[in-house]
């Protein structure tokens, strides 16, 4: 697939790509729990990617250089792999999500445009 087609997949594109990919092994997808797993320590990488280059701990030398870009990838398609073994359709899930905050968090926050809830 030309890079400038992926850089322009769906969500649904996605969905598809990682399901061809995992359906060509016999073990198909893993259970929920270990996805969670999975997700969990994707996470948990990207947690310290972000910690290293915001926070005040830096890498140790010996530590392999990471990036956040990377570590938010991996989040993405872990999230991708659990949603496909479960038979949701994320940009149905993305849209119904988007809508709840877009309702319920309309004003929430202060508004660029000046707009309140009065």
């Amino acid at each position: 697939m030309q890079e400038k087609k992926r850089s322009e997949m769906s969500m649904r594109a996605m969905q598809m790509e990682i399901d061809a990919y995992i359906s060509q092994f016999k073990t198909g997808y893993f259970g929920p729990l270990e996805q969670l797993a999975r997700l969990s320590e994707e996470v948990g990488e990207l947690a310290r990617e972000v910690s290293h280059t915001y926070g005040k701990k830096p890498k140790k030398e010996n530590e392999t250089a990471g990036s956040i870009e990377e570590e938010l990838a991996d989040v993405l398609i872990v999230s991708i792999i659990m949603a496909n073994s479960l038979n949701i359709d994320l940009t149905s899930a993305f849209r119904k999500n988007m809508d709840k905050f877009t309702d319920r968090d309309a004003f929430r926050f202060e508004r660029k445009d000046g707009k309140t809830n009065d």
